[in-house]
């Protein structure tokens, strides 16, 4: 296979030993069909360079890459789901397949799958991806990172022949293997299932992987436990935060669905909100709302507590509960940050800047059922610089209403950042790009009836541009976790 010099293969969780991971074999699929690949994702890493051959037989048959981990790896872990306890789980329907040090950051990355088969987790499940749940997984990652959330990257996803039944899709319905790649794997129930078992020592073991693979500048720390729990405190604000702003329910938020690097993944019943609605909900199983899209702060905070819960019996528990106690303030400036990089904007100061936000969000409730949440911030991206765009625009009558003027009142102050952006052609459209559900419904439609991927395909790129056009994640203090 040609081989990039970008290319630097670091499998490092193996090291861990069979305590932490069981290996698996791969289905053998009738069939590997190509329907996506991630080049911009695998020049990061050193594959772009691969055949569609040769990618279909790493990503589709699953021989290793070279020097990397030689056989896939089902991660072990528990969770609580739906808040209930639940020590049946672990990597069911996917593995750990490769990790590779990312060009320029030198992050260390993982490759991981999704329905490539059964594994000793799998319970009664078939260890199978529905195509439809692998292309709803491309469109959320790649809208997601476009609005500059920290998110997992759709690596490649190939169809593999198989006709699946489930009870929320019409069946037969097709089968998938989705290969991601993310930032780590270790999910808050990695720790939970060690913690379920006692083990104070692979607690600890699993704490040190986590501060040298993902955390180096904890290394000197005279309390590990308390400084990893700080990190991931404020990566997990982060990502909150970058939800919260980009109009995202997660769907299941569940403690083995989130990982210590604070990046978003697995995305299942996933919903962009319409319009402002805190009680929103993405799975149609979340009866009670506890996931919904205004819950989602007390969620992530309630997982940070289990978390912080398996570190107390390997750490001290007063700098356990400073670094939880964090977590409201550090979600408040990332909030601040998270809008201002919405909407394109210089910050003024906190003070100015929560003024700023508040009148943000009083606006989007004000617009009711008038105003979709993803129109608003690209019609005001850039400020005031961009009024005339959006007094002429679609909304035009409902932004020169009472209800709008404190929030064009707090733009005043307000100059663009990197204000060349508002130059690209994306800003002169009407309409942003969104995924509303009956968008993606209308975008499988011709995928499902005549195996047309045009749509698709010319979505992706549509969410490329604005990608490309946004900049968005750039703000100081945004850098990820190394």
């Amino acid at each position: 296979m040609p081989l990039s010099p970008a290319y630097r293969p670091a499998p490092r969780f193996q090291l861990l030993g069979r305590e932490f991971a069981d290996p698996v074999e791969a289905a053998d699929f009738p069939r590997t069909i190509l329907r996506h690949r991630n080049d911009r994702a695998a020049a990061g890493v050193g594959l772009e360079g691969l055949t569609d051959a040769e990618w279909i037989a790493h990503f589709g048959r699953f021989a290793p890459l070279p020097d990397n981990q030689p056989v896939p790896l089902a991660m072990r872990y528990h969770g609580h789901q739906f808040r209930v306890y639940n020590p049946d789980l672990g990597d069911g329907r996917g593995f750990l397949f490769a990790q590779l040090r990312e060009a320029g950051s030198d992050r260390l990355l993982d490759l991981a799958t999704k329905g490539s088969g059964q594994t000793p987790w799998s319970r009664s499940g078939d260890g199978r991806l529905t195509l439809k749940g692998g292309v709803r997984e491309v469109l959320a990652a790649s809208l997601l990172e476009a609005l500059g959330v920290p998110t997992s990257r759709a690596f490649s996803l190939i169809e593999t022949g198989e006709a699946l039944t489930r009870g929320d899709e019409p069946s037969p319905t097709r089968s998938a293997v989705l290969t991601r790649l993310s930032h780590s794997h270790i999910r808050f129930g990695t720790f939970q299932r060690l913690a379920y078992f006692d083990r104070r020592d692979l607690i600890t073991i699993l704490i040190d992987h986590v501060v040298e693979s993902y955390y180096p500048h904890l290394a000197d720390a005279p309390d590990r436990p308390a400084a990893l729990l700080e990190g991931v405190v404020a990566a997990s604000a982060r990502l909150l935060a970058r939800w919260m702003a980009a109009g995202f329910v997660h769907g299941v938020l569940n403690t083995d669905n989130m990982v210590v690097t604070g990046e978003s993944f697995d995305y299942g019943p996933w919903r962009f909100l319409p319009r402002n609605d805190p009680n929103f909900v993405a799975a149609y199983f979340d009866q009670s709302g506890l996931y919904s899209f205004g819950r989602q702060p007390e969620a992530v905070f309630w997982n940070l507590q289990q978390l912080a819960a398996c570190f107390t019996l390997v750490g001290e528990q007063a700098g356990l509960l400073a670094a939880l106690n964090g977590f409201s303030d550090a979600y408040r400036v990332a909030l601040r940050e998270a809008i201002l990089d919405r909407l394109g904007l210089r910050s003024q100061g906190p003070d100015a800047d929560v003024g700023l936000v508040n009148a943000a969000f009083r606006a989007l409730a004000d617009g009711g059922e008038a105003l979709r949440w993803e129109p608003f911030f690209f019609d005001w991206f850039g400020g005031e610089a961009s009024e005339g765009r959006a007094l002429s625009g679609p909304r035009a009558g409902l932004y020169e209403s009472e209800a709008f003027q404190a929030f064009r009142a707090r733009l005043a102050d307000y100059s663009p950042d990197r204000p060349e952006r508002l130059a690209d052609p994306i800003f002169q459209r009407p309409e942003p790009e969104e995924l509303i559900i009956d968008e993606v419904e209308a975008l499988w439609a011709p995928i499902d009836q005549a195996d047309d991927w045009s749509l698709f395909y010319a979505k992706l790129e549509r969410i490329e541009a604005a990608r490309r056009a946004y900049g968005l994640g750039r703000l100081r203090g945004e850098k990820a976790a190394r």
